[in-house]
């Protein structure tokens, strides 16, 4: 028999204490016909021992594709009945790649030890970080094992499309813009001036004003690149200081979330990836403030990851998910609105798996929308630069025209 410390809802009101049951499942079922609504479960001897964990070690990580890849071979295997000490094994043996070899070596030796695979995992460290360590422990208590980490497997793949969907779509621009700022730089440092120059102090010619401009541009660049270079580099090490200071990082993560378009792009990213990560971690049977507490770690924004937490403290006083996730005023009403239904009919994670499915589409659409709409944006910028520049150099030639009739 192993003890467990409990948190839940009795009748809408919190009630927390100790368990005895012979694994967690056996707890969640004994708590479940008392009437409690478990939101937090854990061992009392897991507790103990993460206490005087030590730190995790420094190896070998994956990307998330491979890591994606990592555990559908793995979930694959269960599947096929072999005992994950055996699956571990099998894989140890085929392991092409030095660092899964490394990082099976390691879960091979933990698993064979006594350890759990979620434990062995959280003890190497990246790549294993706490969505997959929380999924993996689902996957333990749940005595569905291929299922959840298939599951997980699924979860990491969608993760790796949306990021890869959101880097097509702004490669394109940013190699644009790019270009830009280098042809620009160019023209102005070193072909202006040398259309320029010999025109200077002919009689009766008057440089224009946008040529006084960007020949002041060109002798500033010319004279001050090193200080520019210095200085921007500086400012980009600066900034990253003053991003990486938590009160600055949310004030900027919350002005994102308002940029037109970008900030509407980001924002339904966020939708997807946390109706599908919560759903499939409920879905697994983890409970409610674990699973709330994971998903807050993959939004990969502060002002989101903050209104997330906020519920959490709501939903241990006993209160609805959707009320705090609605007054952030960060998340979708839809979302809101299937959270609602889910908690009010029992179905939140199915309910949160199919919206994940609807925010899924709804990214799609966002990202052709952005793609569309930059190219026009950045050409009426490229076109405002050019027609500058080119100002700058015609108007000369006209002025000296007037001059000599």
């Amino acid at each position: 028999m192993a003890t467990f410390r409990y948190t839940a809802l009795s009748d809408g009101a919190p009630s927390n204490g100790t368990i005895e049951a012979n694994d967690r499942s056996d707890a969640l079922r004994l708590l479940a016909a008392r009437g409690e609504i478990v939101t937090d479960l854990t061992s009392v001897e897991s507790e103990s021992k993460s206490k005087n964990k030590k730190k995790s070690r420094s190896g070998p990580s994956l990307n998330k594709a491979e890591l994606a890849a990592f555990v559908r071979d793995l979930a694959t295997a269960i599947d096929a009945g072999l005992p994950l000490m055996q699956a571990l094994s099998v894989m140890r043996k085929q392991a092409t790649d030095k660092r899964q070899a490394a990082i099976l070596a390691h879960l091979v030796e933990k698993v064979e030890a006594g350890e759990s695979l979620w434990a062995a995992a959280q003890s190497w460290g990246a790549p294993f970080d706490d969505m997959v360590v929380g999924m993996m422990r689902a996957a333990d208590a749940s005595g569905r094992m291929n299922e959840v980490l298939m599951q997980l497997a699924d979860l990491l793949d969608r993760s790796v499309e949306l990021r890869r969907e959101v880097a097509g779509a702004t490669i394109y621009p940013s190699m644009v813009f790019a270009l830009l700022v280098a042809s620009v730089a160019v023209f102005v440092t070193f072909v202006v001036p040398g259309l320029i120059d010999p025109l200077v102090g002919m009689d009766g010619f008057e440089i224009p004003g946008p040529t006084k401009l960007l020949l002041a541009i060109a002798d500033f660049v010319s004279n001050w690149w090193l200080v520019l270079t210095v200085g921007t580099i500086a400012a980009v090490f600066g900034f990253r200081t003053w991003a990486s200071v938590p009160a600055n990082r949310l004030l900027m993560d919350r002005l994102l979330l308002q940029v037109p378009l970008l900030g509407k792009l980001q924002r339904d990213v966020a939708a997807a990836r946390f109706a599908r990560t919560l759903g499939t971690l409920a879905a697994s049977g983890l409970p409610i403030l674990d699973a709330l507490r994971i998903t807050r770690g993959t939004m990969g924004n502060a002002a989101l990851s903050q209104a997330i937490e906020a519920t959490e403290t709501e939903v241990t006083a006993g209160r609805p998910i959707a009320a705090p996730l609605e007054s952030s005023g960060f998340f979708p009403a839809l979302l809101i609105q299937v959270i609602g239904l889910g908690e009010r009919t029992g179905r939140l994670d199915g309910m949160l798996l199919h919206a994940a499915d609807a925010f899924d589409r709804q990214v799609g659409i966002t990202i052709k929308v952005v793609t569309k709409a930059l190219p026009p944006i950045l050409l009426v910028f490229m076109s405002a630069i050019g027609g500058f520049v080119l100002a700058a150099v015609l108007l000369p030639m006209l002025s000296l025209g007037q001059s000599i009739q």
